[in-house]
């Protein structure tokens, strides 16, 4: 392979493509709905988009766009296929890379092999514009470190006190051990805009008082019987039922996403994310 000329006229090399991570401090926030709508809706917008489902023991991306995978993550992991192989195509050509469910020893991976997974995606042959990777729930080394390794972190919360108490906890964690220090909140099924505004200001109170961290309000998707009847229907809202309130909370995020500054330099590269995970288990082992 040919080293790049740095003297090719900028318009000639490929953008780098945007890794935005989507997490949430606990489970049954929503964060994979907000995953597969968000990269629906960018999809929609002509963006060339991946979704890389992560959550490696209890995945279901795959799931609820009812998609049938041959392979899986285990499998790479197994050495049964290649990541390439693993790739659907799903609605509209969204790009999906399945993760494994009930595999308890998906769970257990070594750091390395978290970096390992990512390094791969750098062998990938794949015009994108974005990636965007479903992360667990919770706050274990696979979630923090795709956390850590992507160029944006969105973070999903809901307006239950379990859900904001252990969205500050991912905050400080990914903060004081991971160097996270720009997070996107995301407030998921309100009753209408002013409550999710005033969930992000309850959580943006607690971590400004205590943590060096600065959280972004990126906007609120409300709860919409239209959404639940997408789920039902193994689609994403975006598709199923365009009009609907969900729908429309998707492209204004999806928009703004757009308009976030473009990747500089090395930043936002799938192989910027590969050196940022074996840099990050660099620094833990020393």
């Amino acid at each position: 392979m040919h080293s790049p000329d740095p003297a090719r006229n900028a318009k000639d090399i490929p953008a780098a493509p945007r890794v935005i991570a989507v997490t949430g401090g606990k489970g049954g926030v929503g964060k994979t709905t907000v995953s597969i709508n968000l990269a629906m809706a960018l999809l929609h917008a002509g963006q060339r988009t991946l979704l890389l489902d992560t959550d490696l023991g209890l995945a279901n991306v795959d799931v609820m766009l009812g998609l049938s995978p041959h392979f899986t993550l285990a499998d790479v992991f197994a050495g049964r296929c290649e990541l390439r192989d693993t790739i659907l195509e799903g609605p509209r050509g969204l790009l999906v890379v399945p993760a494994a469910s009930g595999k308890r020893h998906m769970t257990e991976l070594l750091p390395q092999q978290h970096a390992g997974l990512v390094h791969a995606f750098s062998h990938l042959d794949i015009p994108l514009d974005v990636m965007v990777v479903d992360t667990a729930a919770g706050i274990s080394d696979s979630v923090l470190t795709f956390c850590q390794a992507a160029q944006d972190v969105v973070l999903v919360v809901c307006d239950e006190p379990a859900s904001v108490t252990d969205a500050y906890a991912l905050i400080k964690v990914l903060s004081r051990d991971r160097g996270v220090t720009r997070i996107q909140v995301l407030a998921n099924q309100v009753p209408n805009p002013n409550e999710g505004r005033t969930l992000f200001e309850k959580l943006e109170r607690v971590t400004s008082r205590f943590l060096d961290v600065t959280l972004s309000y990126l906007g609120a998707i409300p709860r919409d019987e239209w959404l639940r009847l997408a789920v039902q229907r193994q689609e994403a809202v975006v598709d199923a039922f365009p009009t609907a309130p969900a729908s429309l909370a998707f492209r204004d995020i999806a928009r703004k996403v757009g308009q976030w500054q473009a990747p500089q330099g090395p930043r936002g590269h799938v192989e910027f994310f590969t050196e940022r995970l074996i840099a990050a288990q660099g620094s833990a082992c020393a």
